[in-house]
């Protein structure tokens, strides 16, 4: 059993440090977004603050600029974005950087129809690396599923979609769907990255990437552009929840099966690596190391 559920991938490159005139262009995009009929509309990574954190850490700008940026849940800019989703009676769901005491996280937050904040989740895996003195880009510790109109929903953030695991903890805590706002890597390699999510989770997928906007949905790639700024519309179809006795059945089942695979699968690459001999990298042929190397 499957619930239908409009919505659109918003795709817009944002200004470095410019949290108003961001603000200002979010808002006509999630506008346009429910004049398209869209349920749901899902907007980029650091969509408001621009995504700054590399020229902090190159240090190109001073780290002192994030303060001026970064928002926290309870302040004006949500407000005026939970003020916006209850006009238009529709979700959205963006990400910013979100200021809590004296750090600030890589946020995702989900805001519903009525205007209620529904979930967050704090980026997990960063591609630029960590340094515990990054007070600017602190890591997340949790993931969790949250209830929102259409079913449980998770959170993944850009580069958290290249780890299974990551994918997986939300939808052992329930979730029917996941959302995904990027900033980065507009390769074949990630869609099909965030299509693998999907099929081994059993779960519709939509990301909004500058640059890329995917929707995903009962395994398969239902919408896909390339655009910088594009709205795509599509309909994902979320299964029904499964009870938590075959939820737990089949997490224990898959478990097991991989566990006998993966060592199936690496007996099998030592067994070839046996019969092949040790390794000469002076008998690589030139058409071979240029593909090495490429």
């Amino acid at each position: 059993m499957y619930q239908s559920v409009d919505v659109a991938a918003i795709s817009f490159r944002p200004k470095k440090f410019d949290l108003t005139g961001n603000a200002d262009r979010l808002e006509a995009m999630f506008r346009a977004a429910a004049k398209g009929g869209a349920q749901l509309a899902l907007a980029p990574e650091g969509v408001l603050e621009g995504y700054v954190v590399m020229e902090l850490i190159t240090g190109e700008e001073p780290e002192e600029r994030m303060r001026d940026v970064a928002v926290t849940t309870r302040g004006p800019v949500m407000g005026r974005f939970r003020e916006l989703a209850r006009e238009l009676g529709i979700c959205l769901a963006f990400g910013l950087a979100e200021r809590i005491g004296d750090d600030v996280y890589n946020c995702a937050v989900f805001i519903d129809h009525r205007g209620r904040l529904c979930g967050k989740y704090h980026k997990m895996q960063l591609a630029e690396g960590y340094h515990p003195s990054w007070w600017y880009n602190r890591l997340g510790a949790h993931a969790h599923a949250f209830d929102t109109p259409f079913g449980r929903c998770g959170f993944l953030i850009c580069n958290d979609r290249w780890n299974p695991d990551i994918a997986r903890i939300p939808v052992l805590d329930g979730a029917q769907y996941l959302l995904i706002p990027s900033f980065g890597s507009r390769s074949k390699e990630q869609d099909r990255a965030v299509l693998a999510r999907a099929r081994e989770n059993g779960v519709a997928i939509v990301e909004a990437n500058v640059g890329v906007t995917l929707v995903i949905s009962k395994g398969e790639i239902v919408a896909l552009s390339r655009r910088v700024s594009e709205i795509t519309y599509a309909t994902i179809e979320v299964p029904a929840s499964p009870s938590a006795r075959n939820r737990d059945a089949q997490e224990r089942s898959f478990l097991r099966w991989r566990q006998t695979e993966m060592r199936h699968r690496y007996k099998q690459g030592e067994a070839k690596r046996a019969r092949s001999g040790p390794h000469d990298p002076d008998k690589v042929s030139h058409d071979q190391r240029g593909r090495l190397i490429g």
